[in-house]
């Protein structure tokens, strides 16, 4: 039986989250097939041929996939389930919308924020907020498997294209229907994938103060900007930079903890990172614990002479 991989994509191409997402189906012995399901899909699918370990690109093009609809693609992926042993997808948000549905509709329980593959039914996951890592092991007829992007690299192109087979749509569910999609440009790299973060927290007491002392860092860090879940719900930072469980995990080669205490939800979401520095004005918190290097300082005036010195 084979593995069946859900892409994600946009409009350059395949999501990084997808290629990590390839890299651990290969743990679990199996063929590989990728499914991209969408509307226009032709330069996707010459791209993602390419992936070095793919046995086939199952490619569904119908208008009714066009927008990601999970209540559209969940029937055509309960389909499918019945020549795969396996339907795994990355933990993004487009995943946790809708590998749960499929499992509903299969009647499995699924295994989610997969970390570390060890068999075909055996998977390690973060469990209370990331304090264990726990070892489950699931007997389901067909696995369905998130795997956290950050647990795994990136799958590498080849030289040798996979066949594209097409499958049949199993048409619009009428359940939801796409409204508008708002795509926010900025030359800042994306939170999930950047090298680097300058990460806040609700220490620095105002949007103003993200905005006059996190931005500029990041300017010159070329970093990506991340903020705690009671910075965002303080107002201070918007939704879309939150890190940690509820929020965005990461895995960058820097994490800059900026007045970040160390939540336990929010060291879910950055303990992969590979270098952790943490300024904090509090010797007893949390956040060192976890960090590579911690000072103990004024944040204000610590960032400010960091800025100045860079």
């Amino acid at each position: 039986m084979h593995t069946l991989v859900i892409a994600e994509f946009e409009q350059g191409g395949l999501k990084s989250s997808t290629l990590s997402a390839i890299t651990a189906a290969t743990q679990l012995g199996s063929p590989i097939n990728l499914l991209l399901a969408g509307q226009g899909l032709d330069a996707v699918a010459a791209q993602a041929a390419r992936i070095a370990g793919i046995h086939q690109i199952l490619l569904a093009d119908a208008p009714e996939y066009a927008h990601g609809l999970a209540e559209n693609l969940a029937p055509l992926l309960v389909k499918l389930a019945e020549n795969h042993r396996t339907l795994l997808a990355a933990a993004t948000s487009f995943g946790k919308n809708v590998l749960p549905r499929v499992a509903a509709l299969l009647d499995v329980a699924m295994v989610s924020e997969v970390t570390q593959i060890i068999d075909a039914n055996t998977f390690v996951r973060p469990m209370y907020a990331g304090n264990i890592n726990a070892t489950v092991r699931a007997n389901e007829r067909v696995q369905v498997l998130s795997v956290r992007p950050t647990a795994f690299t990136a799958a590498a192109f080849g030289d040798a294209a996979a066949p594209i087979v097409s499958v049949a749509s199993t048409g619009d569910a009428g359940l939801s229907r796409w409204v508008s999609t708002e795509i926010e440009h900025s030359e800042r790299p994306k939170l999930a994938t950047a090298r680097v973060v300058v990460s806040g927290g609700r220490s620095l007491g105002s949007a103003e103060q993200f905005q006059s002392l996190l931005v500029p860092l990041a300017d010159k860090l070329h970093a990506a900007l991340g903020a705690t879940r009671a910075a965002v719900d303080a107002g201070y930072a918007p939704n879309e930079w939150q890190v940690g469980q509820t929020g965005t995990v990461v895995a960058p080669e820097l994490y800059l903890a900026i007045g970040v205490a160390g939540a336990a939800q929010h060291i879910a979401g950055i303990k992969d990172s590979r270098v952790i520095v943490a300024i904090n004005h509090d010797p007893d918190a949390p956040i060192f614990q976890w960090a590579d290097y911690g000072l103990v300082a004024d944040l204000f005036e610590a960032v400010t002479e960091l800025q100045a010195a860079i």
